[in-house]
């Protein structure tokens, strides 16, 4: 109930898929998608192993909600050992093919080894097969996805896929499902790239079965009738995530030119209100629509179009149509963080990076790297190809270009911050944590949030903890390890096992989504059983990155943050207070002071 109850194993260096019951034992510790499926990443191989090496294990993770009636309930996860990180990744992802997946009857889809050659996987409800992808390698996303639905004979075929920049092995490649949402952060379409699968196509033709429907449809209700008339729902229906730009623009915490600013002077060429308002040559509007993920009555996806006349687009007839738009974290990281103001340079950097499958937030990260490299003489445009000054719309473009074909400069863009700034010799330049670059909030004027970078299991991260309100009331520490450690225990198992997304946490509190699990599932659920699962999937996920050879050493945030103070906005001459609050962290996760899990805490949780 909740659960298929089935796994599809498919073997990829001898083309094989079988199918395997679930492990219901595993289902109630860890509950589904992110944390059921890091139970079988740690069972499935060894963490020690490269992320780019066969033995690596990539899963395709769906949770006991996704695909039914609860709200925003169409997530999947993609689980595996980060390629930018080397640590456990997890990256979640919107859309349909998650649904598509959990309709088809598959709890989660398991891909071991490498492939001899390139192939994508077909699921058709209990019909799989591994088909020959050599005609879609090559070639982007949006080339693909459409052929795949046009040699199925079905449109209604979800996909998810891996770009040029996946079969590159573009540290930061990403999957991309439903043409421009996307499974991120980590580098997981690396990995996929690494075993030479293409793509999953899924079409599933089934439904979720529930313990009891008259109580979870009750308890769906009930959340949906606090969502519906929310204010920040409808803030998010108006103008997405974008509108963050100005909040941390305002209060001093936007990454702005690799972190050596935390306000940007040309953020009203680039914020909502620029969105919406006519410019260019043609009055273009940058925004034309938003779009809704299966389930959901947010729709905080934006559709957007470039001037048909700006310089990024001339002779590419591709990108004179709509599609995906800008939301907080690409305007941030394709914008301030390389101080590029054009509004249409980071809508094509953005469509490309959905095209052929980046994380917008490390391909800006890495490029405001060999930005910095480039403004202090370290490299030069005879390396580069093209100016590469801060606030270069052209440098934005060809580097987009480039990095997502794994050509020119672009490839050693493509490594990473981290890679890239230590092969240069510069890597103070680096803004990231256990290689995964900042998101848009500046860890010296939010010290939840430095806290919550350093600490998350996966690298520099925004949403694996919400210390959000708390660091926009108060600069200082008192009180952040408390909310960081309750708020990502909270998070892996509320919305990243449970298969819903994180942007209801406003209005949909942690009591309404037990209950919908409480009406979904056998067993009985309560917030606090959200939390200890939670606890439980944290710790599992510092248990793999101990074992991969990380610790307290990688529990850090850049020297930047921690000895140079913000240059402006309300943290004014502060730092980054880490080593103050990381012990008192320790502390309350039960590790000892090298960050490893104490014996007593594995027992209580039944990982001992």
């Amino acid at each position: 109930m909740g659960w298929t109850g089935k796994i599809l194993r498919v073997n990829l260096t001898e083309g094989r898929c079988d199918s395997e019951p679930l492990n219901i034992e595993w289902a109630e510790q860890f509950l589904g998608q992110r944390g059921l499926a890091s139970k079988y990443l740690m069972e499935s191989m060894d963490p020690s192993v490269d992320a780019l090496d066969p033995g690596n294990v990539l899963i395709f993770a769906t949770g006991p909600l996704t695909g039914t009636m609860a709200p925003t309930a169409g997530r999947y996860s993609v689980i595996t050992k980060g390629a930018l990180t080397n640590a456990i990744a997890c990256s979640n992802s919107g859309g349909k093919v998650g649904p598509a997946i959990k309709l088809a009857g598959w709890d989660m889809v398991i891909f071991e080894g490498k492939s001899p050659k390139p192939v994508y996987l077909w699921i058709d409800d209990d019909h799989v097969e591994l088909r020959d992808a050599d005609h879609l390698w090559g070639r982007s996303v949006w080339e693909i996805e459409p052929e795949i639905k046009a040699e199925l004979g079905d449109p209604e075929i979800k996909v998810a896929s891996i770009g040029r920049s996946g079969e590159k092995l573009v540290r930061f490649a990403c999957v991309v499902n439903d043409m421009h949402r996307a499974a991120g952060r980590s580098g997981v379409g690396a990995v996929m790239g690494s075993k030479n699968l293409k793509a999953i196509a899924a079409r599933g033709t089934g439904g979720v079965t529930v313990k009891d429907p008259k109580k979870f449809m009750a308890a769906v209700a009930h959340a949906k009738s606090t969502l519906q008339p929310h204010p920040v729902r409808e803030r998010f229906i108006k103008i997405g995530t974008h509108a963050m730009l100005d909040v941390t623009h305002n209060y001093g915490s936007l990454p702005t030119r690799n972190e050596r600013d935390v306000q940007f002077e040309g953020v009203n060429k680039l914020n909502a209100a620029a969105s919406q308002a006519p410019h260019g040559p043609n009055d273009t509007v940058n925004l034309i629509t938003n779009k809704a993920c299966f389930a959901c009555t947010i729709a905080c996806g934006r559709i957007a179009q470039i001037d048909p006349d700006h310089f990024s687009i001339k002779d590419k007839p591709q990108y004179h149509t709509a599609s995906g738009g800008l939301e907080y974290e690409n305007v941030f990281a394709l914008g301030a963080m390389v101080g590029v103001d054009d509004i249409d340079a980071v809508t094509f950097a953005n469509f490309v990076c959905n095209e052929d499958g980046m994380d917008t937030i490390s391909f800006g990260g890495a490029l405001a790297a060999a930005m910095e490299l480039y403004e202090e003489g370290v490299i030069t445009k005879e390396q580069t190809g093209v100016d590469l000054s801060f606030g270069s719309a052209e440098g934005l473009v060809q580097m987009a270009e480039e990095c997502a074909k794994g050509q020119g400069f672009g490839a050693d863009v493509g490594l990473g911050a981290k890679r890239l700034s230590e092969k240069y010799g510069h890597p103070e330049f680096s803004m990231t944590v256990k290689g995964q670059e900042f998101p848009g909030y500046d860890p010296r004027a939010m010290q939840g949030m430095a806290l919550a970078y350093a600490t998350s299991n996966r690298g520099a991260c925004h949403l694996r903890a919400s210390p959000f309100a708390s660091d926009f009331q108060t600069t200082e520490r008192e009180g952040k390890a408390e909310i960081v450690k309750t708020t990502q225990d909270e998070r892996a198992a509320m919305f990243d096992s449970a298969g819903i997304c994180a942007f209801i946490a406003a209005a949909v509190n942690i009591d309404q989504i037990a209950a919908m699990l409480d009406g979904a599932l056998e067993s009985e659920w309560t917030a606090d059983r959200i939390r200890e699962t939670g606890e439980r999937i944290w710790n599992l996920e510092r248990l793999f990155n101990n074992a991969s050879g990380m610790g307290r050493k990688d529990d850090t945030l850049p020297e930047r943050m921690l000895k140079t103070p913000a240059p402006s906005g309300i943290a004014k001459g502060m730092v980054a207070e880490l080593d103050e609050m990381l012990p008192e962290y320790y502390d309350m996760r039960g590790w000892d002071e090298e960050g490893q899990p104490r014996g007593q805490t594995l027992t209580r949780l039944g990982l001992g």
